[in-house]
């Protein structure tokens, strides 16, 4: 597969009469990403989601699709796409295989090679063995695993994922989580959601989008490295008194959490706080980043914070 962006999304704007819906956002996703698009509701999320699909033309704006214009040439660029809406697309009167075998038609999928697609999106989505079985009859989700199948069935580069996880319950959610992992090695994915757990658990990448505006974007990684508080929790055998410890230069401040535990301060690294404690002979037991969570961050962004304290 080529260096170039799967997705390339620029200026991309949309209003509904005097709303402006979507802001002038920007953004690419490359293969192998899996892109947490988060916002709180109302954000912009789905609005940007049914643009990208081709479901909803913008304002002004351009969406490149492995480097072909959505707006162009629609039916080239919507070839590599897969896409999953809020409200999966499915026809509860039919069975498993009769609505794959459908869609699959609508994909111009060759008629010979109709049934192994099909076999291999159910294999993929854990549906082989409900292929028979009508779709108004099956669980939740399963319905967006039959949602998810539909999407890929075609072998797109890119997949589009609107609120996947909503109303499941919580075993449900993790074998979606687990079919996205698994899906994100071979495919790029736009996950929109404002779970932020979801986000945590399967993406290498996060933006946030608030008011129509994106107000963040950065690997998940650096995202959280970026906002590190400082503040550690240490555990000793032999800790000294709080007195003692406030006095070391190295420390700004200390909270006791009982005996021998402790939230620390500092103003330099973990592996020099490791350092003074043995040499201090304060028998080290436990040593953990205290970092701001997701969840603290995309509050502070979205409540529109100038920064994150």
């Amino acid at each position: 597969m080529s260096s170039q962006a799967l997705i390339s999304v620029n200026n991309l704007t949309r209003y509904y009469g005097d709303n402006c819906a979507v802001n002038d956002i920007s953004f690419e996703l490359a293969a192998g990403d899996i892109l947490g698009f988060l916002g709180p509701n109302g954000a912009g999320k789905s609005t940007t989601m049914q643009m990208l699909s081709g479901n909803l033309a913008p304002s002004r704006g351009e969406i490149l699709i492995n480097g072909i214009d959505l707006l162009d040439r629609p039916g080239a660029a919507k070839s590599a796409l897969g896409y999953l809406p809020e409200v999966p697309p499915l026809y509860r009167e039919m069975n498993v295989d009769e609505y794959l075998r459908y869609c699959a038609k609508l994909r111009r999928i060759s008629k010979a090679g109709i049934g192994d697609a099909m076999e291999l999106a159910k294999l993929r989505c854990g549906l082989t063995a409900v292929g028979k079985r009508l779709i108004g009859n099956l669980s939740k989700g399963f319905q967006q695993r039959v949602g998810i199948a539909q999407a890929i069935l075609h072998s797109p580069q890119i997949i589009i994922l609107d609120e996947p996880t909503v109303g499941l319950d919580p075993i449900q959610i993790r074998e979606i989580r687990e079919l996205i992992t698994e899906l994100g090695e071979s495919h790029g994915i736009i996950l929109s959601t404002h779970i932020l757990p979801e986000v945590e658990s399967v993406c290498n990448r996060v933006q946030i989008i608030n008011a129509g505006k994106l107000v963040y974007a950065s690997d998940m990684k650096d995202l959280l490295e970026q906002h590190a508080t400082g503040r550690f929790e240490i555990s000793l055998g032999n800790p000294p008194g709080v007195d003692e410890l406030r006095a070391t230069d190295l420390i700004d401040s200390v909270e006791q959490l009982d005996a021998n535990s402790f939230i620390v301060h500092i103003t330099s690294t973990a592996d020099r706080l490791a350092a003074v404690a043995v040499n201090n002979n304060w028998e080290l037991r436990k040593l953990v980043a205290h970092e701001h969570s997701l969840e603290h961050i995309f509050v502070n962004l979205t409540l529109g914070d100038e920064e994150i304290v």
